[in-house]
């Protein structure tokens, strides 16, 4: 039975579970092979200890994915979340140090974040600048100021009423997978549920129709990048009291695993397409590989080479289903 025979189906019977598995089955099947593979390498990878790793190492990652995904399907690109995370886990990790109450310095990281993507919303929207150009600016800048912030060295916190906000549990669930997850639904609910995400939509789909329709697309770019900014800036003091410490450094190359969790989810890079759901699978290939390697003692550099593999092949595909589309 073809792919699209069984999306029908599951159209069909208006189950949202099999509809996810039918819309997602290529890349559920990619997920299962890899994990075998790992498995049989590393039996150490089936133990619930390493699940649970896994689960905390790949939430900063599958958060980022989450706004990297809205900014692309509206056509654009956000280089700027892995900075992101490193000037707000940074600062917050200084404030912190400095005196200033958790939840006070929390709070405050967190709308550094929201100002970035702001500003970056703001400026792609309003000047017509390429999204590629305008992030990559603000990512040097936000990285450069967590540099000089902490005068290039990781800044140590021991506040465990901080730190619990990365390491604590909900029972035996580590808190970062509880915040993932309801990150993901708000995330599905406003651009499965919510106008908001028929506006985000029909902006990568076609930018001119949009707006000829009456789409405030200069609000809607506005928001998402917004959005991708509180994401990051949430991930950010999240790992930093995971860590114990505010690190100008972290998350270099956070940008291209989230892109790579989207494009392997069915994001498409042209925009217009795109579901939480593949989404999430994606970063978790992306989580299992690092794991996997990382189990396997293999070279760190070998897995940005997988996952720069990974990125182009999944971008081909997504451009032959595109032409497939355009011709039938």
């Amino acid at each position: 039975m073809s792919k699209e025979n069984r999306v029908k189906i599951a159209e069909r019977t208006n189950n949202p579970v099999l509809k996810f598995f039918s819309e997602n089955l290529g890349i559920i099947a990619a997920l299962i092979v890899i994990s075998v593979i790992v498995a049989i390498m590393s039996p150490v990878f089936l133990s619930v200890d390493n699940a649970l790793s896994v689960g905390r190492q790949i939430s900063t990652n599958a958060v980022l994915t989450l706004g990297m995904a809205m900014v692309i399907i509206t056509g654009g690109i956000d280089l700027s979340v892995g900075a992101v995370v490193a000037l707000t886990g940074t600062l917050c990790v200084g404030f912190i140090n400095q005196g200033m109450p958790v939840p006070v310095s929390v709070i405050l990281c967190v709308g550094i974040g929201v100002l970035v993507g702001f500003l970056n919303g703001v400026i792609i929207a309003k000047t017509g600048m390429a999204p590629f150009i305008v992030t990559m600016s603000t990512m040097n800048i936000g990285r450069g100021i967590a540099y000089l912030y902490s005068g290039g060295l990781p800044l140590r916190c021991t506040r465990d009423d901080f730190a619990v906000l990365g390491t604590g549990y909900l029972g035996p669930v580590p808190l970062p997978i509880i915040y993932l997850a309801a990150l993901i639904l708000i995330v599905w609910l406003l651009l499965s549920r919510a106008k908001f995400g028929t506006y985000v939509y029909a902006l990568g789909g076609n930018r001119e129709a949009a707006k000829f329709s009456g789409i405030p697309t200069v609000k809607i770019e506005i928001i998402v990048y917004t959005l991708s900014g509180f994401l990051s800036g949430f991930a950010g003091v999240v790992l930093a009291a995971r860590m114990f410490s505010g690190q100008p450094s972290v998350q270099q190359g956070a940008e291209m695993d989230a892109i790579a969790a989207c494009v392997l989810g069915g994001v498409s890079m042209t925009g217009g397409m795109g579901k939480v759901g593949g989404t999430m699978i994606g970063a978790l290939i992306i989580g299992v590989i690092s794991n996997g390697l990382n189990l396997l003692n293999v070279n760190s550099f070998v897995s940005n080479i997988v996952k720069g593999i990974i990125v182009l092949i999944a971008v081909y595909i997504d451009i032959i289903k595109k032409k497939r589309m355009l011709k039938g």
